[in-house]
């Protein structure tokens, strides 16, 4: 094994290390809210819970190794480019739109910090700087756009059900669809941009 491989499988430890208690911390605390099928259904509703589930699969499938199918897949290198995406948009969505309307204390300040912040700063250091890159394809931004899609479409879904929506830009009981489809077309949006810029930087780092 090299060097460089030695460190990403040690880097790879640090990042699911964070980013599995801290998934654990948020739906603890989540618990006392509610029954437990409807806390972990509104648990896995947000994009902030789902983006770093899928970091916590890609680094702790690198983390524990092994040859299993299962782990192979969470190793590819367009699911690994789709989590830095991910948790990136997750990151900069909070920061500009939506830390100023949360004030979290104690242990929910920890996950809170933990999920927006130290989970994708450690993962795209450990995307960038040590896994291999070269695989992926311009289309490969376009197919990223299926996650989030998804999202959206549960989102609505599941609030045209329950009336109860994960993030305020996404409330159509108090924005409309209208606003929210705007809303939702300009996360799109930087999703395709984002997509787009990191495809060019792992096509272009050797």
């Amino acid at each position: 094994m090299s060097t460089r491989a030695a460190y990403a499988n040690l880097f790879a430890v640090i990042v699911a290390a964070v980013a599995w208690p801290a998934l654990m911390l948020q739906y603890w605390l989540m618990l006392w809210s509610g029954p437990a099928l409807e806390v972990t259904v509104r648990f896995l509703s947000f994009f902030t819970i789902l983006s770093n589930l899928l970091v916590a699969l890609v680094a702790g499938s690198a983390a524990t190794g092994g040859n299993w199918a299962f782990l192979r897949f969470w190793r590819g290198p367009r699911i690994r480019g789709l989590a830095a995406l991910s948790i990136t948009v997750t990151c900069l969505v909070y920061a500009t739109v939506l830390q100023s309307q949360f004030h979290p204390q104690g242990p929910a300040l920890l996950a809170d910090r933990s999920l927006h912040y130290a989970v994708p700063v450690l993962y795209l250091v450990w995307w960038l700087a040590l896994l291999p890159h070269g695989a992926l394809a311009w289309s490969d931004a376009l197919r990223w756009l299926a996650f989030p899609g998804l999202f959206a479409a549960w989102t609505f879904a599941r609030g045209a059900v329950v009336h109860e929506y994960p993030y305020p830009f996404m409330d159509v009981n108090h924005l409309g669809y209208g606003h929210v489809l705007l809303n939702t077309g300009i996360v799109g949006a930087l999703f395709l941009i984002l997509g787009l810029i990191f495809v060019a930087i792992d096509r272009k780092i050797p």
